[in-house]
């Protein structure tokens, strides 16, 4: 039984207080600092105004930059952006909460369906960090939530307002994560043949659902823009021409379609086997057992209203999970990469939280039919639902709690304050870069210190991009590969070797060489990288940091040599 029109109210009231307190236990488990993983790159694109990796992501990047430039007047930018996404996070399991309730009028469904998927670990952990996941849940939430008021708009011209209203959130959905397509894929169609079926689906209609759904692509201008000003003095590809937009926005880089690029990655039937263990791992085996009931239910003669609702979840659900597994090309036996791979599984796994609250209301509602007058099964249904969450709750909370987690925060400090003045860095992975970047950009961290990304060297666009940013760095090339020459499109390449020769010369740069200064004013370089074990995105604060190793060559002053020295670790 749906949610009658008196109780929205306090349905939509309840969603709000729900929300309210995911986003207080989020807050106080946010971590103070800078996080690990991709965060930092994120946060600096969206400091700079310039773009992030592949798909760009410009609805994240845009929401960041507001709360940095005030909107969350508190903390550091990287807490700002950390806080951001514990919001967007709460509000999903608003959502989540509000899909289950519309469908039936369930408060303890609801609160089943929000509290397990918020409060899993994997959930929890990546809804407290700068990362793209928890706005991905949210607009997972969002479209169920109009895909379920759609289904009981009472009149075509609420239905009408609802569907435009879902095209437009179908394409902002597409400028954040791109695995929100399948969701889309199903959902679009659905909501066609329902328009149909009721005689309300015109030309004029569906011209009119198009143009929301382009209007709702629009932040994806932000990204040829940004690169044409070029202003950044960190981002990602060039989008100043038609080709150079594509490849951004089709991940070529990364291989359009996989996780990887020439990656060989575990079977089909091996991932899912590994999503199943995980769902059970993360949500228990009670919730999926719920989730399961719902499906089962809709052959009842009084769930036949709802089934069609039932029957499109269940249908996204498995061509998500079948398509992921089709196409993570990586291998989940190894902890790295598995930890690549699962943050993709929480898109399912919120659509089995909603199944599992609508099979907890469903076992209730079944129950008060068999068992009249019963008091009983609404006690009985509180209870089942609370005890769920609590036991997230309790299970994740110490692992999830991050709000004395200054792991990453401490390492790029004190690596940057251990550098001679006037020195160059150059980079290589992505947690001591993210992190240096971010301590330099965002929080003007050792302003006369250069950052040099080595493994973005090898990008054609790299060079042309960012070197003008680099006005004391001499690029004997234009492009770094390790066997230098000339290219057959006539790009000249050049090895480390190479760059570090012509570099320590201080002259001006040999024919070829990329530069847009008057001179070297650099005193020394360094050569930096990091081997660090890191799980799920996050630093745990019981692992110590390994592996640092930098090299150093003080520039020689004429006539006069200076031998190589190593460092360990910093300060």
């Amino acid at each position: 039984m749906g949610a009658g029109s008196g109780s929205r109210v306090g349905g939509a009231a309840a969603a709000g207080a729900l929300g309210a307190a995911v986003a207080a236990l989020y807050t106080a488990t946010l971590p103070p600092a800078l996080p690990g993983g991709d965060a930092g790159e994120l946060i600096t694109a969206a400091y700079e105004l310039g773009v992030a990796h592949p798909p760009g992501y410009p609805l994240f990047t845009l929401l960041a930059k507001l709360v940095m430039a005030g909107l969350l007047p508190v903390g550091s930018p990287a807490y700002r952006v950390n806080l951001l996404c514990g919001l967007l996070g709460a509000t999903a399991a608003s959502l989540l909460f509000y899909t289950v309730f519309r469908l039936s009028g369930s408060y303890a469904g609801g609160i089943l369906a929000a509290g397990v998927f918020s409060f899993s670990r994997l959930t929890w952990q990546w809804s407290i960090v700068a990362e793209v996941f928890s706005l991905n849940n949210l607009f997972v939430g969002l479209l169920m939530a109009l895909t379920v008021h759609f289904e009981e708009a009472p009149t075509a011209k609420e239905r009408s307002k609802i569907s435009k209203l879902g095209a437009f959130c179908c394409g902002l959905s597409f400028c954040n994560q791109h695995t929100i397509v399948l969701y889309v894929a199903c959902i679009v169609p659905w909501v066609l043949s329902r328009l149909f079926r009721k005689r309300e689906l015109s030309p004029g209609h569906l011209l009119k659902l198009g143009l929301c759904f382009l209007a709702g692509l629009l932040p994806y201008l932000y990204l040829p823009a940004s690169s044409y000003l070029n202003r950044a003095r960190w981002t990602w590809g060039d989008q100043t021409t038609f080709q150079g937009f594509l490849t951004h926005f089709l991940r070529e880089e990364y291989g359009t379609f996989n996780l990887a690029k020439s990656e060989t990655g575990s079977s089909m039937k091996e991932v899912l086997v590994f999503q199943l263990a995980q769902m059970k791992s993360e949500l228990s085996l009670p919730v999926l057992a719920l989730a399961l009931t719902a499906c089962v239910s809709t052959v009842l003669p009084t769930k036949q209203e709802k089934s069609s609702v039932i029957w499109l979840f269940a249908g996204m659900l498995c061509l998500y999970s079948l398509f992921f597994a089709w196409r993570a090309n990586l291998d989940i036996t190894k902890p790295l990469f598995l930890g690549v791979v699962e943050r993709f599984w929480l898109q399912s796994s919120a659509v089995v939280a909603v199944l599992a609250g609508l099979g907890l209301a469903t076992l209730i509602s079944v129950g008060s039919a068999m068992l009249e007058g019963s008091r009983v099964l609404p006690w009985l249904e509180w209870l089942s639902a609370l005890t769920l969450v609590s036991s997230q709750v309790w299970t994740n909370y110490s692992t999830c709690d991050q709000s004395n987690n200054y792991i990453v925060d401490k390492f790029a400090r004190n690596l940057l304050s251990s550098m001679p003045m006037d020195a160059v860095i150059l980079l290589r992975g992505d947690l001591p870069g993210n992190a240096l970047r971010y301590l330099h950009y965002c929080e003007g961290m050792r302003p006369d210190i250069t950052l040099v990304d080595q493994e973005m060297m090898t990008y054609e666009w790299y060079l042309p991009k960012l070197a003008k940013h680099l006005p004391d760095v001499y690029f004997p090339g234009d492009r770094w590969n390790p066997v230098e020459g000339v290219l057959p499109d006539g790009t000249l390449t050049f090895n480390l070797h190479r760059f570090l020769k012509v570099f320590m010369k201080v002259t001006q740069p040999g024919e070829g060489a990329i530069h847009s200064g008057h001179g070297v004013h650099v005193r020394s370089w360094f050569l930096l990288m990091l081997c660090l074990t890191q799980e799920s995105g996050l630093i745990s604060q019981k692992i110590s940091i390994t592996g640092l190793k930098t090299t150093a060559v003080s520039s020689p002053l004429p006539g006069k040599r200076l031998p190589m020295r190593r460092c360990g670790k910093p300060g």
